[in-house]
């Protein structure tokens, strides 16, 4: 029997950059996407829902953006880390980071550089619920 697959949520209001993602990590193999949001307050649900192991978000969205969203998706799935991956400026890492996300990265990031990320954030031990 082989080992469990990662379970991803990407959420990002461009589905280009989302199917960039799912590509990358379904070739991987280590990853499995468990489901995907278009902005912060669908992203909060599918996140409380699907409880993955780890989730990738965007910072500039309509509706609710990443940092908006953010304390509510820890708030519902305690302990998933969050890897706020976006093209905006540096001063966005800083703000992630003290609102609880687990990593930053932004967009153009070498992809073997993020799925190692993804996988790490994934293996860290998780704060009890």
């Amino acid at each position: 029997m082989g080992v469990a697959p990662i379970r991803v949520v990407l959420v990002d209001d461009a589905p280009e950059i989302r199917r960039l993602l799912r590509t990358v990590l379904e070739i991987d193999g280590r990853f499995a996407v468990a489901g995907e949001a278009e902005d912060g307050k669908e992203a909060i649900d599918v996140v409380a829902e699907l409880r993955p192991d780890v989730v990738v978000l965007d910072v500039e969205m309509p509706h609710l953006t990443g940092p908006e969203a953010l304390p509510e998706i820890l708030a519902r799935a305690p302990g998933t880390p969050v890897l706020v991956y976006s093209s905006a400026r540096r001063h966005v890492e800083r703000e992630a980071l003290a609102a609880g996300a687990a990593a930053y990265r932004e967009k153009g990031t070498d992809l073997a550089e993020l799925l190692d990320l993804l996988a790490d954030l994934a293996a860290a031990p998780r704060p009890s619920a």
